[in-house]
């Protein structure tokens, strides 16, 4: 299967600073790919380049097999970067429109207000929406002109809860119809919710390759939960764990639950309702850029 986006040794510098380093990747039809990484991990710049915005300082990046800076390669791509910077004098309807004319087989103007609950304000001028309303709009754009691949960068920064969802419900829904999606986000939520495969870049480098369960199951923390003992009366038992407290429900998180539980029965300490379960993204996430710093 071709790939969507190729990458092979691909590195970016500037000045001194190396933002990607030998990053070789393949993203494929079909795909939904989560990228995570700490601020300045190089999680931008890569989009950046993947888009020909920018060029490599070495190595090779290809879209849809062609070069990025060729915008015949970019015809079936749609894209959302982090800043939303909407034409303030036009309205909504019109921008869907202008954008959309870009591309041979546009989506039809009716079903992206639909797909991405529009209909509210497509009549207002973009200089009038709020900050999680013109973000809507931004991820909408990226599915105008139909792509087959879609760059989103930190999709639903600004907006709230049901916003969210809402947005996470219509971006799933093109993943279903067929068009491949990579994501950005700080909200590992959101990666949980939208992602199969879960890229880890940090400095630069990607730590972590593989599908969201794989990677999560490949932390040997656990989560331990349980009443009766303070965080204090765990960490005394084990040195390597993390620990809090509240409404009296302690929840630590740690490398070997066996050997916890192990040492609360030696202890005799009285604690009851203990529930032990695999780490979280997030807890994955963590101790992967951990042990790379």
């Amino acid at each position: 299967m071709n790939a969507l986006i190729r990458t092979e040794s691909l590195t970016k510098r500037y000045g001194d600073n190396v933002a990607l380093d030998d990053v070789s990747l393949d993203i494929h039809p079909g795909e939904c790919v989560g990228l995570l990484g700490p601020n300045g991990a190089g999680k931008t710049t890569l989009l950046t380049l993947v888009e020909g915005l920018r060029m490599p300082s070495s190595g090779r990046v290809e879209l849809f097999g062609g070069d990025p800076r060729d915008a015949s390669s970019r015809t079936r791509l749609g894209s959302t970067p982090q800043a939303t910077a909407l034409p303030e004098a036009l309205k909504v309807g019109e921008v869907i429109d202008f954008v959309g004319a870009h591309f041979p087989a546009p989506t039809s103007r009716d079903a992206l207000i639909e797909e991405f609950g529009l209909a509210p304000f497509v009549g207002k001028q973009c200089g009038s929406l709020s900050g999680g309303q013109q973000r809507r709009v931004a991820v909408a754009l990226a599915f105008a002109g139909n792509p087959a691949l879609v760059l989103l960068d930190e999709p639903t920064t600004g907006l709230d809860v049901d916003g969210r969802r809402m947005l996470w419900d219509a971006v799933r829904a093109r993943h279903r119809a067929g068009t491949a999606i990579v994501v950005t986000s700080h909200h590992l939520e959101e990666i949980e919710q939208l992602a199969e495969r879960v890229v880890v870049i940090d400095h630069g480098v990607v730590r972590a390759d593989d599908t969201l369960s794989a990677v999560v199951a490949g932390v040997s923390r656990r989560r331990v939960t349980l009443r009766g003992v303070s965080a204090g009366d765990i960490l005394s038992l084990d040195s390597d764990a993390t620990a809090e407290e509240e409404d009296g429900v302690v929840t630590a998180v740690v490398s070997d639950s066996d050997r916890l539980v192990r040492a609360l029965v030696a202890s005799g300490l009285p604690f009851r309702d203990l529930a032990v379960r695999g780490a979280t993204l997030e807890e994955a996430f963590l101790t992967i850029t951990k042990g790379a710093a």
